[in-house]
C-alpha cells in the first residue's frame, strides 16, 4: 500500500465581514436598508445614515432582534461639511456603501436648474465627498478597505427622461476609476454597483404605468425587474474578501440591460 499525495485545494474566499465597522447611507429604505442588513448579516457593526432619525432607530431596535450590530447616523449627505465632520468623529470605516440619491426625471428640454443642482448636489458631489472623507480616515488609520457608490445601469447608457439622471452617474463611474487608482496602493478599492430598475416604494410609480413595464421586460433580458435582494448578494461580494482583486469596475446588476 503505498501513501497518496497530498492534495492542496484552493480556499474560498470568506464573505463575512466580522469586526468591520461599516456605513451605509439611504439606509432608512430600498436598497440601502437592503444593503445594510446583507452587512449586518454577514458580522458587520453598520452605521444606518439617513435624514430622518426616527425611522432609524426603529430599523436598529429591529436589527437588534436579530442579533445584528447596529446604530442609527442622521446625516445629510449633500450637507459637505457636516459629512465629513461625522466620518471624521465616527469612523474609520472599513466598508461604505452610499446608497444615498436622487432622481427628478423629465425631459431634457424641460429641465430646470433647481432640478439639475438638486439632483448633482446629492448624487455627484455629495457621493464625491463622502467617498472622499471615508477614504481619508482608512489612510489616516492605515487600514484597508471598500467603498461602494450605488450608481445605476443609467451610468452605462441613456435613458428616456432621465438625462440629468445619467449625467451624475456617467460622472460616478469616472470618480470611482480615478479615486481606485489612487487609492489602491493604501489597500482601499473603490467600485460602483448599478442595479437595473428594482422595485421599491421610490419606483413603484414607474411599475404603475404598464407601458413602462412593458419596455422594462423588453430590455431586461431576464424577463423580469429587480428586487432588493438581488442587490443584497452583490454589494456583500464587494465589501467582503470575495472581491479582494476587484477595483475601480462597475458591478452591472441589470439582467443583461447593457448587454446590447
Amino acid at each position: 500500500m503505498t501513501d497518496s499525495a497530498v492534495v492542496e485545494l484552493p480556499k474560498s474566499p470568506s464573505f463575512r465581514l466580522d469586526g468591520r465597522r461599516a456605513l451605509v447611507t439611504g439606509a432608512s429604505s430600498g436598497i440601502g436598508l437592503g444593503c445594510a442588513v446583507a452587512l449586518a448579516e454577514a458580522g458587520a457593526h453598520v452605521l444606518l445614515a439617513a435624514r430622518g432619525r426616527s425611522k432609524l432607530d426603529a430599523l436598529v431596535a429591529a436589527f437588534a432582534e436579530r442579533g445584528w450590530s447596529a446604530e442609527a447616523l442622521p446625516l445629510d449627505v449633500s450637507d459637505i461639511d457636516a459629512t465629513a465632520r461625522t466620518v471624521a468623529e465616527r469612523g474609520p470605516f472599513e466598508v461604505l456603501v452610499n446608497s444615498a440619491g436622487l432622481a427628478r426625471h423629465g425631459p431634457a428640454v424641460e429641465t430646470r436648474p433647481e432640478d439639475f443642482d438638486a439632483v448633482v448636489g446629492l448624487n455627484l458631489r455629495g457621493a464625491y465627498f463622502l467617498t472622499q472623507a471615508v477614504a481619508r480616515g482608512l489612510i489616516d488609520a492605515g487600514k484597508p478597505g471598500s467603498l461602494i457608490t450605488l450608481s445605476s445601469q443609467m451610468g452605462q447608457v441613456g435613458g428616456l427622461d432621465r438625462a440629468v439622471y445619467c449625467a451624475t452617474k456617467f460622472a460616478v463611474e469616472g470618480f470611482t476609476k480615478a479615486m481606485a487608482i489612487e487609492w489602491g496602493g493604501h489597500g482601499i478599492r473603490v467600485n460602483t454597483l448599478c442595479p437595473t430598475f428594482i422595485r421599491t416604494p421610490l419606483t413603484q410609480p414607474t411599475f404603475d404605468n404598464p407601458e413602462r413595464v412593458r419596455w422594462l421586460e423588453e430590455k431586461i433580458k431576464l424577463g423580469r425587474v429587480g428586487e432588493i435582494s438581488d442587490v443584497m448578494g452583490a454589494a456583500l461580494y464587494l465589501a467582503s474578501d470575495a472581491s479582494a482583486l476587484v477595483t475601480g469596475t462597475a458591478l452591472m446588476v441589470d439582467g443583461g440591460w447593457t448587454a446590447d
